[in-house]
């Protein structure tokens, strides 16, 4: 009653394809005596940064910087007001039950 029941190991049902056999094949490697292309050059030009890119970058790099610290900061600072309202929610509550308890 209280033992389990192990399902015996499924066996394939429907078609089966037998295994196929692959026949190794033999690598022919062909010397050429055509000599090496020349490496071709990059298309692309190098980046260059002037001293105005520079100061842009830093800039913007900066102002996210200071926008995302001015959300995060808020988002606390959003957290921290709601705890401290339902805390006093919580004290006013308590008052009045219990000034209601000693009235009776």
């Amino acid at each position: 009653m209280f033992r389990p029941k192990i399902p015996a190991m499924p066996q394939p049902t429907g078609f089966t394809a037998p295994p196929v056999v692959i026949e190794p094949t033999a690598v022919i490697q062909h010397t050429s005596t055509a000599p090496a292309p020349a490496p071709v050059a990059p298309t692309r030009p190098a980046v260059q940064l002037t001293p105005g890119a520079v100061v842009a970058l830093v800039g913007s790099g900066t102002a996210v910087v200071l926008v995302v610290g001015a959300v995060l900061v808020s988002m606390l600072l959003a957290v921290a007001i709601t705890g401290a309202s339902v805390a006093i929610c919580a004290l006013v509550i308590r008052s009045l039950i219990t000034s209601e308890a000693k009235h009776r």
